[in-house]
């Protein structure tokens, strides 16, 4: 059963999206504020995941994921909220949170969103290495090489120049969608629906995941740059996406 912490300050939105979430599979323990939330967590209170209203009192729920941060937790943050503005949510999801979702949305997008996260926690089935290859891949089936870029799928890592790039899953996700089709422009949509899931509705407007893909990018793209300096192998394409550069070798 996947264990949910709700933060939120509306009495009545706890006792109904709790219950809802409870008939859908989830433990749910709810909190009306930052404070009694951080203290939990303190005392061992254990979750998968967390969703957080963006106003609270005495903290708002930004400035809680930035305390979560500062206290190295690393525990995914959705934010659940009445403000779903795009300037908020970029905010968000720059500071580490993995999803914002309109609470006019409905239980039924948040509990699939939910899943989605837990899912992605879950260790994959370990397999057996393949006998090695003279001149290709890492000898290990959990391991690959793209030139300078290695990928752990199993621990979901990627390690450019042999230095770990510390990508989150869904950052790593995205890596591996544009060496998995170097030279290929990959659309905004199908970065997103990478990460994700195809038809996610992100931002405001037919093209507000674009906003999010480029946030995501940047992200990605200062931490190859913390690692290496000279770092160019993402390549946007105007008005399409982006493509992980061909090797000039």
């Amino acid at each position: 059963m996947p264990y949910v912490a709700l933060v939120d300050d509306d009495d009545h939105y706890r006792e109904v999206i709790s219950a809802d979430l409870s008939d859908r599979g989830f433990a749910v323990s709810c909190f009306a504020d930052g404070p009694s939330f951080l203290e939990a967590l303190d005392n061992g209170v254990d979750a998968q995941v967390a969703i957080l209203d963006w106003v609270l009192p005495e903290m708002s729920g930004f400035e809680l994921l930035i305390a979560l941060r500062e206290r190295g937790i690393a525990l995914p943050i959705i934010f659940s909220t009445g403000y779903a503005m795009v300037e908020r949510e970029l905010q968000a999801l720059d500071r580490g949170a993995v999803d914002f979702v309109d609470k006019a949305r409905g239980v039924e997008v948040l509990a699939h969103r939910l899943r989605v996260i837990v899912e992605s926690q879950r260790p994959p089935v370990a397999t057996r290495p393949e006998t090695p290859r003279p001149g290709g891949a890492d000898a290990s089936a959990e391991t690959t090489r793209h030139g300078d870029l290695t990928l752990h799928p199993v621990t979901a890592r990627a390690l450019w120049r042999q230095h770990d790039v510390g990508l989150t899953m869904m950052e790593y996700k995205i890596v591996v969608r544009l060496v998995a089709h170097t030279g290929l422009p990959q659309t905004y949509r199908a970065l997103y629906d990478t990460v994700y899931y195809e038809g996610f509705v992100a931002g405001s407007g037919e093209h507000g995941h674009n906003m999010n893909v480029r946030s995501m990018i940047k992200r990605i793209r200062r931490k190859f740059l913390k690692v290496d300096p000279r770092f160019a192998e993402i390549e946007n394409k105007h008005r399409v996406g982006y493509r992980w550069r061909e090797s000039k070798l």
